[in-house]
């Protein structure tokens, strides 16, 4: 018997925007163990009252169709579209990263934000908050430099994807 590699899965949930469905969505993934690693939530369609559900999860094969197809199954759900198996998508995050620091650090600091096109979006004389956008790994990278020039908080939205090419999910 072979052992299922841990994949990691971002999967697009079109829902009705109306309450306690992502609490729903969510209770289906603790009352079932699943861990969610990323999860972002916003009205993509007033007209309709949809919302999109991005949920950025991990597991074998066998775990992550489980999970889509208990999605599926709840009566607010539209559709779930596994991004990463079906086919070229974008993911991005956004970070606010703060960073209390002076003297050479504090050039150092904006250095590398400028490497990483951050923006400064607040400045007092001892600190920084940066703005910054890119994939999951990007923004790590970035706070993993931040940490030994005075990293002192970091806010995230979660990941938000959409596929690539002209089709709507």
């Amino acid at each position: 018997m072979s052992e299922q590699k841990i994949e990691r899965h971002t999967v697009a949930v079109v829902v009705d925007n109306e309450a306690g469905i992502l609490a729903r969505i969510t209770g289906l993934f603790s009352g079932r163990g699943y861990n969610i690693e990323s999860l972002t939530v916003a009205e993509v369609d007033a007209k309709q009252s949809l919302s999109r559900i991005t949920v950025v999860t991990s597991g074998t094969p066998m775990v992550i169709e489980q999970i889509k197809a208990q999605m599926e199954r709840l009566v607010p759900v539209h559709k779930v579209n596994d991004l990463t198996v079906e086919g070229p998508h974008l993911e991005r995050e956004l970070a606010l990263v703060k960073v209390q620091s002076t003297g050479e650090k504090r050039v150092e600091s904006l250095r590398i934000a400028d490497i990483f096109r951050a923006k400064v979006v607040d400045s007092t004389n001892n600190s920084f908050v940066f703005e910054t956008t890119g994939s999951t790994e990007k923004i790590n990278a970035f706070i993993k430099l931040m940490e030994p020039l005075g990293l002192v908080d970091v806010c995230r939205t979660g990941v938000v994807a959409i596929s690539r090419g002209p089709a709507w999910l």
